[in-house]
């Protein structure tokens, strides 16, 4: 069976001029990078032309560690749509080179449903990363230097600092870390840290913005930390912001580049839905709307992580209505959480899948409180059974939401025509309008017993001493009206990542919260969610290589 590197490497791939002109881009007004990937300018976006557009949302289950197939039923499904006469656009996420070094590998997709060219989007791809990297740490750079500086000082309590620097990379090692040591020139020594970039406030900042006036006056408002007299410093008090701005000035323009068999794909932003938001950028996902008349996206993670995002924060932002939301499942998963261990999920088992089960029943639940028209797709992997399948089947019945199989991995969208057809039905049909779960002008502790409690299944909310105290921050620095962006494990629908399934009657634990006043969001963190992940034992980067003529191997 030929690798995800190997089917991509066998497609011969078109210039970008001609993925542009299927969406009527003037050729002179693209930005290339190489022959096969080109920046869009903004310009191309009109509001005007987006209205009666369909938006498809594409989330999932609660996955296993490997992932359910979501970036794979995207790109699937747009194949699909596009094959039964519908003009699609597939709008993803950036990939983080941490996941692609570490466990679930890259973000194109896989099989015969990919975006290409992978080896360049799952590495550097157009320097999106890099930018945002050199944005956030330029402005720690000025913290640290405003703190040494004596003619200039804003007075900054180093202890009360909040920005820590960040790299594109898991590292385990630098989450805690002293800086400044070396002497008196070297600075002023203090704890800090790294968070991995997908996890930057200028990586929120860049998909939530929607122009260049917005992303500098975003940065302005980053939270830094307090004086020693108590007054609240922000990015903008240092005169970070413009030099911010300056460093995302191509990395704010989306990316354009094709799916295997030859659809556009637009490609910017990167949040883990974890950790951040987990969605592309608002200007990607309305540049799709202008182009296309259907613009198929994700939400990372679960629904109750990325999507919950999606609709309680860039929808509201953005003023976005999804017309239809596909939730992936797969058996494995299902059986994984019915008790089935990692190395067993390809064998038959029935009685698993009855018992993991109720995370989808969940997760159809949680759809349904958005108001939004639902359609389940199954992943379908070769191991599944017809039994297995049909099991499924019935429980969507039962759960009045309708559903298809996909088979995108093995048949790209050949395999996905059936559920482009019920997609599209669903999303031409759909009169429903969606909802948010909650309002901004809420209490913050009402918007997460919120989420905690209608979307995860929680009994309770539990703060820590630390977690009341940022929470008094919030209050005094009137930001308790923005809306919360949730850290939490993805591996399960509590925070505990060893209840599997849907557990019930369990405790979510807020142990602290982080302030992204930039992004327009605050950050409960739950359990023992990380903002920097490490590597596994065995790391996908260890399979990695390159030959003396510059071929790729190991990336999937």
């Amino acid at each position: 069976m030929k690798t995800d590197i190997e089917i991509a490497n066998s497609i011969e791939i078109k210039p970008i001029y001609e993925i542009a002109d299927k969406l009527g881009i003037d050729r002179d007004l693209l930005e290339p990078y190489g022959k096969y990937k080109a920046k869009l300018p903004l310009s191309l976006i009109d509001k005007s032309k987006i209205d009666g557009k369909k938006l498809v949302l594409v989330s999932a289950i609660s996955p296993t560690p490997a992932g359910e197939g979501k970036t794979t039923i995207s790109i699937g499904l747009t194949e699909g749509l596009n094959r039964i006469g519908k003009q699609a656009t597939v709008v993803l996420r950036e990939p983080s080179l941490g996941p692609v070094f570490g466990i679930k590998g890259g973000a194109t997709g896989g099989g015969y449903s990919q975006v290409v060219p992978m080896e360049d989007i799952n590495l550097h791809f157009t320097g999106d990363f890099g930018a945002i990297e050199k944005a956030h740490n330029l402005l720690a750079a000025l913290i640290d230097n405003n703190i040494q500086n004596k003619t200039h000082s804003l007075n900054i309590d180093p202890r009360t600092v909040t920005w820590k620097r960040v790299m594109d990379m898991n590292d385990r090692s630098l989450r805690h870390i002293i800086v400044g040591l070396g002497g008196t020139s070297a600075g002023i020594p203090r704890e800090t840290g790294f968070d991995i970039t997908a996890a930057s406030e200028v990586m929120a900042i860049l998909c939530l913005s929607d122009d260049f006036e917005d992303l500098k006056n975003r940065l302005g408002n980053i939270f830094i930390g307090y004086t020693f007299d108590k007054k609240p410093i922000y990015a903008r008090d240092l005169h970070a912001h413009g030099a911010m701005a300056a460093l995302l000035k191509d990395a704010i323009k989306p990316n354009l580049v094709q799916t295997l068999e030859g659809n556009p794909a637009i490609i910017h932003g990167g949040p883990f839905a974890n950790i951040a938001q987990g969605t592309n950028s608002i200007i990607a996902t309305r540049m799709g709307l202008t182009l296309s008349d259907y613009v198929v996206t994700e939400a990372g993670f679960g629904f109750d992580l990325g999507a919950e995002k999606f609709f309680d924060i860039k929808c509201v932002k953005a003023g976005l209505k999804p017309n239809a939301v596909v939730m992936v499942a797969t058996v494995r998963a299902l059986k994984y959480h019915g008790g089935a261990k990692l190395d067993q999920l390809k064998e038959p088992n029935l009685e698993a899948l009855r018992k993991g089960v109720g995370n989808l029943e969940k997760q159809v639940e949680n759809m349904k409180k958005f108001n939004i028209c639902p359609v389940v797709a199954i992943n379908k992997f070769v191991t599944d059974t017809d039994e297995e399948i049909a099991f499924l089947a019935d429980k969507c019945k039962e759960l009045d939401v309708p559903m298809e199989v996909a088979e995108v991995w093995a048949k790209g969208g050949e395999g996905a025509e059936n559920l482009a057809r019920l997609v599209s039905k669903v999303a031409e049909q759909c009169t429903c309008s969606m909802k948010p779960l909650y309002d901004w002008e809420w209490s913050v502790e009402k918007k997460i017993e919120t989420v905690a409690k209608e979307l995860y299944g929680a009994a309770a909310i539990d703060y820590t001493a630390e977690a009341k105290s940022d929470l008094k921050k919030v209050m005094d620095l009137g930001l308790d009206k923005l809306p919360v962006c949730i850290a939490k494990t993805q591996k399960s629908l509590s925070d505990n990542p060893k209840l599997l399934g849907r557990p019930k009657d369990f405790v979510v634990t807020v142990r602290q919260i982080e302030i992204a006043s930039g992004a327009g969001f605050i950050i409960p963190i739950t359990g023992s969610i990380m903002r920097m992940p490490g590597l596994p034992d065995i790391p996908a980067a260890e399979k990695i290589d390159i030959d003396n003529n510059g071929k790729i191997t190991g990336l999937f």
